[in-house]
C-alpha cells in the first residue's frame, strides 16, 4: 500500500518537476545561468503573470460589470486618478532610480511586494465597492512601471559573454509574454470562482517575485563605472559641469540616432496605449461579427500578443543589423496597416492592425536597444536604458488618454491611430536614414 502511494506521488510529481527543469534549462542556456540573466528572465515571467492577474480583475470590475456608457465614465475616472498622476511621477522615476544604483534588487523586490499588498487592498475594494480601488490601482501602475525601469537598467549588468543586449532583452520580453499568455486564462478561471480570486493569485505571485528578486547576483547593485545619461542629441543640450567645452563633454549625450529611434518608438508606444483603450470600448459596443464583446477583445488581444512575440523573435534573429533601417521599416509597416484599416474598416483588419502594431513595437524596441548598445558609452548605458523606458511609458499613457476620449467611430479612431504613427515616422525618418547612411561608430568606452 505504501509503495503504491509513493508511485502515485511520483507520477503526480514528475510532470511538475519535469516542467520546472525544462523551464530552468531554457532560461539558463548559453551562459545565462552563470551570468544571472536566467534569474532575471524568470523574475520577469513572474512579473508578467502577476500583472495580468490584476488586469483581469480590474477589467471585470471597472469595465465589464456595468453598461458601456457607465464603463466609459468609470474608466475615465480610473485614468484621471491613476494615469494623470503617473504622467507626473513617471519622469521622476528614472532619475530617482539613477540615484539608487546600489539598491536595484531591493527596488525590484519593493515593487513586487508593493503590488502584492495592493492586490489585497483592491480585493477588499472589489468585495466592498470601496473607492480605495483607484489609488491602489495607481500604486500598482507606478510599481509596475518602476519595476520596468529598473529591469531595463539591470539587463546590461547580466550579459553573458558574447551576448548582445538585443538577444538578452528579447529573451526577457518573450518570457514575460509567454507567462502572460499562460496566466491570463488562469486568471479568467479564478474570476469565475469569485471576483477577488485573481487578486489573491496576484498576491501569491508577487510575494514569490519579492523573494526571487533577491536571488539576482550582487553585481546588479554595483554602480562601478556608471554615470548618468541625459537624453540629448548633441553637446549643445548639456548643462552644468559637462556642458560643451568642459572635460569629457560627450558622456551625457546619447547621440542623434538614439534620440530619433526613441522618438519613433514613442510613437508606436503611444499607438499601443491608444488602441488598448479605444478598441476596448469600440469592440464592446460593436463586437466582431458573431462574437461577444469579451471574445472580440480576446481575439484582438491574442493577435497583439502573437505579433509582439513574433517581433521579439525576428528582432533577436536580426540582432543589430542596420537598426535604423529596421525601425524605419517597422514604423512604415504599422503606418501602412493603420491607413488600410482606417480606409477599409472591418473586423479582420482590426485584428491585423493589432498584430502588426505588436510586431512593430517589439521589433523597433529591440532595434533601439541595439542602438543604445552601439552608440552610448558604457559609462552611461544603464542610465540611458532606464530613462528611455520612462519616456516610453509616458508615451503609452498619453496614447491611452487620447483613446478614452475618442468617439466610438471605428474609421475615425483608426485615422487618428494612423496620424499618431505618421507624426512619429515623419519626424524621425530623415534623422534615422542619415544615421544609417553615414554610419555611427561606437564611442570609446570610458572606465
Amino acid at each position: 500500500m505504501r509503495g503504491a502511494v509513493r508511485s502515485v506521488g511520483r507520477a503526480l510529481h514528475l510532470p511538475v518537476t519535469g516542467t520546472a527543469r525544462s523551464i530552468r534549462k531554457a532560461t539558463h542556456a548559453h551562459g545565462a545561468g552563470e551570468s544571472g540573466l536566467g534569474k532575471l528572465i524568470e523574475l520577469h515571467a513572474v512579473n508578467g503573470a502577476g500583472d495580468v492577474m490584476i488586469t483581469v480583475a480590474l477589467a471585470s470590475t471597472v469595465f465589464f460589470s456595468v453598461p458601456t456608457d457607465e464603463a466609459r465614465g468609470r474608466v475615465a475616472l480610473y485614468l484621471a486618478i491613476t494615469m494623470a498622476p503617473f504622467t507626473v511621477l513617471a519622469p521622476v522615476i528614472g532619475p530617482l532610480l539613477d540615484r539608487l544604483p546600489h539598491g536595484r534588487r531591493a527596488a525590484m523586490a519593493g515593487a513586487m511586494l508593493a503590488r502584492a499588498l495592493l492586490a489585497l487592498i483592491i480585493a477588499g475594494a472589489v468585495a466592498g465597492g470601496g473607492l480605495e480601488l483607484y489609488p491602489a490601482a495607481l500604486g500598482v501602475l507606478v510599481a509596475s512601471k518602476a519595476y520596468g525601469v529598473v529591469r531595463s537598467a539591470v539587463v546590461p549588468r547580466l550579459l553573458p559573454p558574447r551576448f548582445s543586449l538585443v538577444k538578452a532583452n528579447s529573451r526577457v520580453t518573450l518570457a514575460g509574454l509567454l507567462a502572460t499568455g499562460v496566466a491570463a486564462p488562469i486568471g479568467a478561471g479564478l474570476h469565475a470562482v469569485g471576483d477577488p480570486w485573481p487578486l489573491y493569485g496576484a498576491f501569491v505571485i508577487f510575494v514569490a517575485g519579492t523573494f526571487l528578486s533577491f536571488s539576482l547576483p550582487p553585481k546588479v547593485d554595483s554602480a562601478k563605472g556608471e554615470d548618468v545619461a541625459l537624453l540629448a542629441a548633441d553637446e549643445d543640450h548639456l548643462h552644468g559641469p559637462l556642458r560643451k567645452g568642459a572635460k569629457r563633454p560627450g558622456l551625457r549625450t546619447v547621440g542623434p540616432a538614439v534620440t530619433h529611434a526613441l522618438g519613433a518608438n514613442a510613437a508606436l508606444r503611444c499607438l499601443s496605449g491608444f488602441l488598448i483603450f479605444f478598441l476596448a470600448f469600440l469592440l464592446r459596443e460593436h463586437p466582431l461579427t458573431g462574437e461577444s464583446a469579451a471574445v472580440s477583445l480576446g481575439i484582438v488581444g491574442v493577435a497583439a500578443g502573437a505579433g509582439n512575440a513574433l517581433g521579439t523573435v525576428v528582432g533577436s534573429w536580426l540582432r543589430s543589423r542596420a537598426p535604423e533601417i529596421i525601425i524605419v521599416a517597422a514604423v512604415a509597416l504599422v503606418l501602412g496597416t493603420a491607413a488600410v484599416a482606417a480606409l477599409f474598416f472591418g473586423a479582420f483588419l482590426v485584428a491585423v492592425l493589432a498584430a502588426v502594431a505588436g510586431f512593430g513595437q517589439a521589433l523597433a524596441k529591440l532595434s533601439l536597444d541595439a542602438l543604445i548598445q552601439r552608440d552610448v558609452p558604457e559609462l552611461v548605458r544603464t542610465s540611458a536604458f532606464a530613462r528611455s523606458e520612462t519616456l516610453l511609458q509616458v508615451a503609452w499613457v498619453f496614447g491611452g488618454a487620447v483613446g478614452i476620449v475618442m468617439p466610438l467611430n471605428g474609421t475615425l479612431g483608426l485615422v487618428v491611430a494612423a496620424v499618431i504613427v505618421a507624426v512619429g515616422w515623419l519626424t524621425t525618418l530623415r534623422g534615422l536614414i542619415a544615421s544609417a547612411r553615414h554610419g555611427t561608430h561606437p564611442r570609446p568606452r570610458v572606465a
